[in-house]
């Protein structure tokens, strides 16, 4: 992830010994234990970008920070919600399946018949695309 944090521009390329090896300084620990606890709460990429550009920003307002934050619960909540529906749904299709040695499979059948996004329902999600080749940010960069 490290290299990949790296080629995104999320975070500095580390320096390198001359063997090859990266040369951590504590600051850049520092910022990779940031990187890694925000992953750790679910932020993206695109947030934890945005979220480090505010803390190092010592002129930054809270509200800022919190708007972020907030954003990043509605998404969780939907989600959970989605994941729910989800589970809800492969719990019907479950009890309705024999479990036998027959061949007819509710859960198959299920499987093939076009999506609620395919038939023309599309869900929003988290950095949806709205236009071609356009991904919507949740906060300006500063």
């Amino acid at each position: 992830m490290i290299r990949y944090y790296e080629a995104t521009g999320l975070i500095p390329a580390a320096s390198r010994t001359d063997a090859g090896y990266r040369n951590y300084t504590e600051n850049d620990v520092h910022v990779l234990r940031f990187v890694r606890r925000a992953r750790d709460l679910g932020f993206s990429v695109a947030e934890i970008d945005g979220l480090l550009q505010l803390w190092r920003n010592r002129r930054r307002r809270s509200a800022d920070v919190k708007r972020i934050a907030l954003g990043h619960i509605e998404d969780l909540r939907q989600r959970i919600a989605d994941m729910q529906e989800m589970a809800g749904t492969l719990q019907q299709l479950v009890m309705g399946c024999s479990g036998d040695d027959r061949p007819d499979c509710p859960i198959l059948a299920d499987l093939e018949q076009p999506s609620a996004a395919a038939a023309g329902e599309p869900k929003r999600r988290r950095g949806a695309v709205d236009e071609p080749g356009v991904r919507k940010r949740k906060t300006p960069r500063r």
